[in-house]
């Protein structure tokens, strides 16, 4: 029988990789098992966020930063209606939190939405082994007492990263829509593909009105909003299973502006005829050097992606392989850590993508002229029609 630890008073957990490597410790919010893609993350801040993040479904999340917890959670930092991490890793939970904003703790939080995590573990040693073996499918089990290579076992029947179609599971099941603040001055149809709440925020700052429209949405659905923008938002799953990318096909055909994030710059890729492929561990953090070739300038940047686009780095034009009516595209942001594409700008059509998440919550600010490169454009498009 799993015994209670005397000193904190936790159940014992087990932490199991599909490659057989098992790390013991204690039990943090839902007691129960739990499976998904292994990643970590590696912001020091912003938990509540990464929780809350839908591009985390099926993750089991380890933080590298190792205390967690000390600010508490609140009511006002969730990125959307749950927490959408499998599973949460952490080194050194907070005994208590000690924040004005502070309204209950993250364990409580936790345990409240059924989220099985696992604490007191050597974190660095976990994402060292992430490194060096990749992302992998894993199991929390706290409160279990079978074998390690029972549990093994279990983990290896779990699906793939690669290959899941996730963005239906997290999208909007119904339309809606988020008000421009101030005096309107567009309106944008954001397609939910796991969409954070500051997105259509920071574009109602700018006087847009966003219709926010599920995943499984048609092109008359969006242009039955009359939009002077297309927007697709960030995600989760594997790109190659995603059918928005005839969609957005449909999009840039229309010649509509565009302007996507994360699945949405892997999704613009493969509309115009470029492959995916699975990073080895992603990118997860809110500390990612990405250069804009546009201005010159090095951004810090908040990313959270395990798939990337393979599109020519060398930032020259190039036609863009699903055909002439979609022009010539080039790169115009690199990873500074491995040289990841992390943008894509069509030159002959309104639309452009980066990967990462300009919205930055919680995260670093360098990316918000991005939203009014989008104003940029849907005024630039209005002006030459």
């Amino acid at each position: 029988m799993t015994t209670a630890d005397p000193l904190t008073g936790r159940g014992r957990a087990t932490l199991v990789l599909e490659d057989g490597t098992a790390f013991s410790g204690l039990s943090y919010g839902a007691a129960g098992d739990t499976f998904g893609e292994a990643v970590f993350s590696t912001g020091m801040t912003g938990y509540q966020e990464t929780l809350t993040d839908p591009s985390y479904h099926r993750q089991i999340v380890v933080m590298t930063a190792p205390h967690i917890g000390n600010t508490g959670v609140n009511d006002e930092d969730s990125e959307s209606r749950r927490i959408w991490v499998s599973g949460y890793v952490v080194r050194d939970p907070a005994l208590r939190p000690s924040n004005w904003r502070s309204q209950r703790t993250l364990e409580d939080e936790l345990t409240e939405q059924g989220v099985v995590g696992i604490c007191d573990i050597d974190t660095r040693a976990l994402t060292r082994h992430l490194r060096e073996s990749g992302a992998m499918r894993a199991g929390i089990f706290a409160g279990s007492d079978a074998p390690v290579d029972t549990l093994v076992q279990r983990v290896r029947e779990q699906p793939l990263m690669a290959g899941s179609e996730l963005a239906s599971e997290v999208s909007t099941d119904e339309t809606y829509v988020v008000s421009a603040e101030g005096t309107k001055r567009f309106t944008v149809a954001a397609v939910d593909l796991g969409i954070k709440a500051m997105t259509p925020q920071r574009m109602a700052e700018r006087g847009i009105e966003v219709h926010v429209l599920p995943a499984n949405c048609t092109f008359e659905q969006i242009a039955a909003t009359s939009p002077d923008g297309v927007f697709f938002s960030n995600g989760p799953g594997d790109p190659s299973t995603a059918p928005q990318a005839d969609l957005l096909q449909q999009v840039l055909e229309a010649r509509i502006p565009f302007f996507g994030i994360c699945f949405g710059n892997q999704l613009l890729g493969r509309a115009l005829g470029f492959g995916t492929y699975k990073l080895k561990y992603g990118h997860r953090g809110i500390n990612q050097p990405v250069l804009d070739r546009t201005t010159g300038k090095v951004e810090v940047t908040a990313h959270n992606h395990g798939f990337a686009v393979d599109a020519p780095r060398d930032g020259e034009p190039v036609q863009a392989p699903a055909g002439a009516q979609f022009g010539r595209v080039r790169v115009s942001h690199i990873g500074l850590n491995d040289d990841v594409v992390e943008g894509l700008e069509c030159v002959d059509l309104p639309a452009f993508s980066v990967q990462y998440h300009p919205e930055a919550a919680a995260g670093p600010h360098d990316a918000a002229y991005l939203f009014d490169r989008f104003v940029q454009l849907i005024e630039s498009s209005k002006g030459s029609n």
